[in-house]
């Protein structure tokens, strides 16, 4: 189901005033349609500093026994050669109160469903970091963040690219005791807000979740008596609200 698509926070420290650059980078999944091969993503600073961001992708692909595991993606300089999800640009100046998008390009095969973590750094800039920057700017930048301790947090979102001939089909198996929801489709398709309440008082509910529930796999919840599940059915554009109940 919701394996290996944990949010990734990743918190770097350094030397710097409390005040600093804080970025927002909106949504933590997103899709590209299988019609398309490019995606804006944008990047929000809300601190009162400039906010220097790396761009990093990995790919997040899976052992055979369903272990993820995350592969730096490697773009040979030929274009054409190119097999993956690259961001451009990959190195973002992002003004304080400011916005500014990277475009994530895939490139190579549709014919099948793909996982990458997109990880946006905010860092200090250095010569190698490659930002278009002098070097009299990096330092005057690094005296302005000296005061104190500051952490600078970067996020982890994770993108999935569909296959060009997309495919939903959601097959529903329910009994009295337990329900499935199984994917025979050839992309993922979301479970939204799920969540359980007591059919006798609203406000006893349980923690509402997302599950994303890849092609082949299954999404299953045993019922409990006197619990009522509510959750939206997301399969690409199309949203459907379900509703499960036990007596």
């Amino acid at each position: 189901m919701n394996r290996g698509f944990l949010l990734g926070v990743l918190s770097v420290f350094c030397l710097t005033a409390q005040a600093g650059p804080q970025i927002n980078v909106g949504t933590v999944y997103d899709y590209m349609d299988g019609d398309k091969s490019t995606y804006l993503k944008r990047v929000f600073n809300s601190g009162d500093a400039t906010a220097f961001v790396k761009v990093n992708v990995l790919e997040i692909v899976y052992d055979a026994d369903g272990t993820p595991k995350e592969i730096p993606v490697e773009n040979a300089a030929d274009g054409a050669s190119r097999n993956g999800l690259m961001a451009s640009p990959a190195r973002l100046i992002v003004p304080a109160e400011g916005m500014q998008g990277t475009r994530l390009l895939y490139m190579g095969e549709r014919d099948r469903e793909r996982y990458f973590r997109v990880r946006f750094v905010p860092v200090v800039p250095e010569k190698e970091d490659e930002f278009a920057v002098s070097q009299e700017e990096r330092e005057d930048y690094k005296k302005a963040l000296t005061a104190g301790v500051n952490v600078m947090t970067g996020f982890g979102t994770v993108f999935f690219v569909r296959p060009r001939e997309t495919r939903f089909a959601t097959t529903i198996n329910e009994t009295d005791s337990r329900y499935e929801l199984r994917n025979d489709g050839n992309t993922v398709v979301i479970v939204d807000e799920f969540r359980n309440c007591s059919l006798s008082d609203e406000t006893d509910c349980g923690v509402t979740t997302k599950h994303h529930v890849l092609a082949g796999k299954t999404f299953a919840f045993d019922k409990e008596k006197g619990r009522g599940y509510r959750f939206f059915l997301i399969e690409g554009s199309e949203k459907k609200n379900l509703t499960v109940s036990s007596r």
